[in-house]
């Protein structure tokens, strides 16, 4: 069977499946039975310095988007780190870490952006026995109203400066987590490698408002007639998060620079894919706050299934084989041609495809009396709508055709709809197709 076990920056745990600092982190009755449930690791709820207490609102904290199916798909947030007090986290992070000497157990940190601040509170983390520290870099409410979180995490120059200190004062591996309210991933990116870090975490949640009330007219969640902008995760951030692991993963600058990815991890395929995109764990938060603890179990079987099917025998065997793959858009080849193809064994006739390639595409559709629908190939140009509008799985695909190839459906002779076109210079793969 495949061995789940990763070794992240020295960090052994049994899976590659942590949670992410967030609320099921917040105290040590949580990560106790997330451990005894399964998970492989835990990042504790980002803890403060001492002085002024946090303070979180009592009222509702979190927004969401929700599908058809009132499966939710999107988590808005407004609650700030942890409000207990920062010994009484420590001395929890000690007894879990001591009972649970097989998981993984990182503090996340967040304190003014001060060299005396970071200096007072590492070597009270260090004490706990903890296996590394996270910088909370990406919060982007609350507390970046206060010059932290995506404060710092929109400066790199702060982020060195910052990574640089915490290298200075502690030991052991330290993760800087970025935000992604932020242009271009890659330059707070560098700038923790610049500063030594031992890896990257990301994404943090996105800004958003979710949703508006439109009696009280104000942004939902609302508190006393008032809301205010959140951080936006789970299944939804998904997309929005692999592009940003894979921009680092496949930076020159950033090469071999370890990643932790977090954004909308909700099966073992999530998982994977992030893994075949570089990423040597992923961190979870919304799947474990919609199902339980429990949802681990599945990711855990799952993704053990897939790579026994695979034969991979650990995530190293497969982790980053996506990233070659990963290219800008110049470089494609743009004599590659597909067309659609629809089962007539499979299609419903419930005509999505046609209202949506007729009205919206390039008229590739054709519909008869009877409401058989074919594809028209000389119209086709493989944009690949239907497939997705279709609500039966592989009722429609799309075949590769050969260029120069006769079509037989059709009796044509297939050609790039760039054949006789001067390649972008960039361009190797249609350089030589010329």
């Amino acid at each position: 069977m495949a061995d789940l076990t990763t070794d992240f920056l020295g960090i052994k745990s049994p899976n590659p499946f942590w949670l992410a600092s967030a609320p099921p982190t917040d105290k040590e009755y949580n990560v106790r039975r997330a451990f005894e449930a399964g998970w492989g690791g835990v990042v504790w709820k980002t803890l403060g310095a001492e002085g002024p207490p946090v303070v979180n609102v009592n009222g509702p904290r979190y927004g969401a988007i929700w599908g058809a199916d009132r499966r939710l798909l999107g988590l808005n947030n407004i609650e700030l780190i942890t409000d207990r007090p920062l010994q009484v986290n420590l001395d929890e992070m000690t007894r879990v870490k001591k009972d649970y000497p097989d998981r993984a157990l990182i503090a996340s940190i967040m304190v003014p952006c001060e060299e005396a601040a970071w200096k007072a509170i590492l070597p009270r983390v260090a004490e706990t026995g903890c296996d590394g520290i996270e910088l909370n870099f990406g919060c982007p409410h609350g507390m970046a109203e206060r010059g932290m979180g995506s404060a710092v995490g929109q400066v790199p120059e702060y982020i060195q400066m910052v990574t640089e200190w915490c290298k200075q004062y502690y030991g052991k591996p330290v993760i800087v987590k970025l935000t992604p309210n932020i242009a271009d991933i890659r330059h707070p990116a560098r700038a923790a490698h610049a500063g030594n870090a031992d890896a990257v975490s990301l994404i943090n949640t996105i800004n958003s408002i979710t949703s508006v009330n439109l009696d009280a007219m104000s942004p939902e969640p609302m508190i006393g007639g008032k809301g205010t902008h959140g951080g936006y995760c789970g299944p939804a951030v998904k997309p929005i998060a692999m592009n940003m692991v894979a921009e680092i993963a496949r930076d020159p600058q950033t090469a071999g620079l370890p990643i932790s990815a977090i954004g909308g991890v909700t099966t073992w395929r999530d998982a994977a894919e992030f893994i075949a995109l570089g990423a040597g764990n992923v961190q979870v938060c919304t799947a474990a706050m919609t199902y339980g603890f429990k949802v681990v179990e599945e990711m855990i079987s799952g993704l053990s299934n897939w790579m026994d099917e695979k034969g991979y025998t650990s995530i190293e065997d497969f982790r980053g084989m996506a990233v070659p793959n990963v290219t800008d858009w110049q470089y494609l080849d743009l004599n590659y041609v597909t067309k659609a193809r629809i089962s007539q064994d499979d299609c419903i006739k419930c005509g999505r495809c046609f209202a949506a390639c007729e009205d919206t595409s390039h008229q590739a559709i054709a519909m008869s009396e009877d409401r058989t629908f074919t594809v028209k190939d000389d119209e086709c140009v493989a944009c690949n709508l239907c497939v997705n509008v279709c609500p039966v799985e592989n009722c429609i695909t799309m075949e590769e055709i050969a260029v120069g190839a006769v079509d037989e459906r059709t009796g044509q002779v297939v050609s790039g709809e760039y054949g006789n076109w001067t390649a972008h210079p960039n361009n190797p793969a249609a350089t030589a197709a010329e």
